[in-house]
């Protein structure tokens, strides 16, 4: 049977939620932020195994409080992340050898569900490089350097990028090992799949994910997850 393995990052900051504690650690319901994007991985039948990246400071609390607490049986390391998201990645999936898939997720997106994971999961076959997202429904323009607009952008052709991402693991390590060796500073890499469009010039698929799988950034985002989980 493949293998399917879900790399979880919660080694960011949250500068923009104004709190000490980091947006992944939040309460929610009750229930740690990442707690409900580690729980949907562990539900899912087809998931083996979660590598779950957080921050030196914080391996022990999330080994106590998160992984031993909620009895999540399918994380089977904790690593330490980097500097920035890309390095985090990077030793998440240096964890996750001996897989045939790779989840790339973002622990701060408590929504993510059985639903988007079986899209992906049905499409990685094919594809072998999956994104979720959503087509955007606002007007989006490009602004010049003085703050007017240069140009309105065809709203059909746009999606907003969520996680998970899924790829084939052997090509998405290959894509990061080589990005590392050369650290591409004239490129600014925001997700997972700009790496493999840009070191192997891979096409990535989009697959439609939900409105509701929104990234905890500010509080108003974490009153919103509130109420879609009730």
């Amino acid at each position: 049977m493949e293998k399917y393995t879900a790399v979880v990052l919660a080694a960011g900051s949250g500068s923009r939620m104004h709190s000490k504690t980091k947006k992944q650690y939040l309460m929610l319901n009750g229930k740690p932020v990442l707690y409900y994007s580690l729980a949907a991985f562990e539900e899912h039948p087809m998931i083996q195994e979660i590598i779950l990246v957080c921050g030196a400071e914080d391996i022990s609390w999330c080994r106590r409080e998160i992984a031993e607490r909620y009895d999540f049986k399918k994380i089977k390391q904790i690593v330490q992340g980097g500097k920035e998201r890309y390095h985090s990645v990077y030793e998440g999936l240096k964890a996750a050898k001996d897989c045939q898939w790779v989840f790339i997720h973002d622990g701060a997106r408590p929504m993510v569900d059985r639903e988007i994971l079986d899209r992906i999961i049905n499409a990685l076959p094919k594809y072998r490089a999956c994104v979720v997202g959503m087509p955007v429904k606002d007007t989006i323009k490009r602004s010049d350097p003085q703050g007017f607009v240069a140009e309105t952008l065809p709203r059909e052709e746009l999606w907003m990028i969520q996680t998970p991402q899924a790829f084939f693991y052997e090509e998405i390590l290959d894509a990061y090992q080589k990005l590392m060796q050369k650290e591409y500073t004239e490129v600014k890499i925001t997700d997972d799949a700009m790496v493999a469009e840009y070191i192997h010039g891979t096409k990535v698929k989009l697959i439609e994910g939900s409105y509701k799988n929104i990234k905890i950034t500010t509080p108003e985002d974490l009153d919103l997850a509130a109420v879609y989980l009730r």
